[in-house]
């Protein structure tokens, strides 16, 4: 995927702590980046979550499936660059698209990993999948780049 389809980037210093004893990354790690940016994208949004989300539509939003794809690997102390994007935006549900890119010492030529993250809404009340609330639907046609797919 291009660069300038995403709206929205998180940065990050790989810390000693995230990596073994070659100085690479430990793989569950790249998961907390990934979180870490998508909760950069809920405030791109303006959306208050967890807190005034949950409150305003008595919903919430559950992970229902990851996908990491490794390409290469980010070591001590890289800076990274997480890029976030709704990819598709279906009834109850929402398909993230990820890629997490080096920067510094020296800029990858591709993603180091590309992740995609399917979460879906819920109704705190029934626990049963729920329409997207349709103030979280128009902040992220508005925000995002490229119109997210939806669903016929």
């Amino acid at each position: 995927m291009p660069r300038q389809e995403f709206a929205c980037s998180y940065r990050l210093r790989v810390r000693w702590a995230e990596v073994d004893m070659q100085r690479v990354v430990f793989n569950g790690h790249y998961l907390t980046y990934i979180d870490e940016a998508v909760g950069e994208h809920w405030r791109m949004l303006g959306l208050d979550y967890p807190d005034g989300f949950v409150r305003e539509h008595g919903s919430d939003v559950f992970l229902r499936k990851s996908t990491v794809e490794y390409l290469e690997s980010a070591r001590y102390p890289d800076v990274l660059e997480v890029l976030v994007r709704v990819a598709r935006l279906g009834r109850s549900s929402l398909t993230y698209a990820l890629e997490i890119h080096r920067v510094e010492p020296a800029p990858s030529t591709g993603p180091l990993v590309r992740a995609e993250l399917v979460y879906v809404n819920v109704d705190l009340s029934t626990m049963k999948p729920a329409p997207i609330p349709a103030k979280m639907r128009a902040r992220i046609e508005e925000a995002e780049r490229v119109l997210p797919a939806q669903p016929a």
